[in-house]
């Protein structure tokens, strides 16, 4: 399944595989190493929870591996209509807010990238400029006019 990416989301994905291979591997390591130079491992927590802590580590470096390995980078198509990778200003009766739409894998609210699939931008997907856009959140239904479309 294509994984379609910003840039700059690629990029920061690439960059903590990097780190998760190069520097939590080699901590994980050296923690299961101190934690078996203290003998007996049936009873050593710190044995297990090192080796818990490797195997989400490693978990982690696979999923990441895999949404990289399937990734596509967005090209911001011209197209009039809010798409993935589209940043999008809206307005409500609470003011106005801009946000661009990404991949799960690439949401992060505070920076203002919201997930396609989330309420809102699964709302704002296909709209266009002036379209008036309803969706559910957990606080109940609100709505935004689509001021500007980039």
């Amino acid at each position: 399944m294509v994984k379609y990416l910003t840039s700059e989301g690629l990029k920061k994905l690439n960059e903590e595989l990097e780190y998760l291979k190069t520097v939590e591997r080699k901590e994980v390591v050296k923690r299961i190493s101190q934690a078996v130079s203290h003998g007996d491992l049936k009873e050593n927590a710190g044995y297990h929870i090192a080796k818990e802590d490797q195997a989400f580590l490693e978990d982690k470096i696979k999923r990441l591996t895999a949404i990289i390995n399937q990734a596509e980078v967005v090209e911001k198509k011209e197209k009039d209509e809010v798409q993935i990778g589209s940043t999008v200003s809206l307005e409500s009766k609470y003011g106005k807010d801009k946000y661009q739409i990404v991949e799960p894998e690439e949401a992060d609210i505070s920076a203002g990238k919201i997930s396609y699939e989330s309420s809102l931008g699964e709302a704002l997907l296909g709209k266009k400029k002036g379209d008036n856009v309803r969706f559910k959140s957990p606080d109940g239904s609100k709505e935004y006019k689509i001021l500007d479309l980039q």
